[in-house]
């Protein structure tokens, strides 16, 4: 009967390890650029994707694991923290299947553009040599 138990205790437990959401992870990245590495979640966690804005200029990335709570909210920070000088506000997205949270395709460059490029190259070449 030990044995039954433990099997079935032994069991759960894979599943319940089994369970764990995988999610990029990102501190910090500004622009299109955030070094991403993989992470497991804790229970209760989802992976999150933040999108926000430094002084109006600067777009600020991060990812990782977030609690269900703090999921789709926008938080402000500041600097000093107790003054009204807003650093960046941060829109933290939520999705909860594996690696979920990844960086955007990049946008494929239509050919007219391409070719007007190579083109205007070839024309300056001939006319500054």
């Amino acid at each position: 009967m030990n044995r039954i138990l433990l099997s079935i205790f032994t069991v759960g437990l894979c599943f319940a390890v089994g369970q764990a959401l995988k999610c990029y992870k990102c501190d910090v990245g500004f622009w299109n650029m955030c070094y991403t590495t993989e992470v497991n979640c804790n229970a209760g966690e989802y992976c999150f994707s933040g999108v926000g804005h430094a002084i109006k200029i600067v777009d600020i990335k991060m990812k990782g694991c977030l609690k269900l709570d703090e999921c789709n909210k926008t938080t402000t920070t500041n600097f000093p923290s107790d003054s009204n000088h807003t650093v960046y506000n941060l829109t933290k997205s939520c999705c909860d299947k594996d690696l979920c949270n990844a960086a955007p395709d990049l946008h494929r460059m239509s050919i007219l553009p391409l070719a007007l490029a190579t083109l205007t190259t070839a024309f300056m070449t001939k006319v500054l040599v």
